[in-house]
């Protein structure tokens, strides 16, 4: 579940995360005035969720291209990856 953010924020271009790593991903929302959040709004957050090791974002709620209000977050699924880009299996 994506929150679009505050009603009087201005909108910005989601954009496209898939296939980077968790850290680089946060990034790159913040840079877009977004935030990334794990899809379960009650769970632990992202970070607990993603630390250790290296993770990817595999999908992300809304698609690249949507507009959404600044400071709103954008969903996204991941997995652990070993050091050399792979599954961990």
């Amino acid at each position: 579940m994506s929150w679009t953010g505050p009603s009087t924020a201005d909108e910005v271009t989601v954009p496209d995360i898939v296939g980077l790593t968790v850290t680089h991903a946060r990034k790159v929302a913040w840079q877009a005035g977004l935030v990334i959040a794990a899809a379960d709004p009650d769970g632990p957050p992202l970070r607990a969720l993603t630390w250790p090791g290296v993770w990817v974002v595999t999908a992300q709620h809304p698609a690249p291209g949507s507009r959404m209000r600044r400071r709103g977050s954008l969903v996204v699924e991941f997995e652990q990856v070993r050091d050399d880009g792979t599954p961990d299996v």
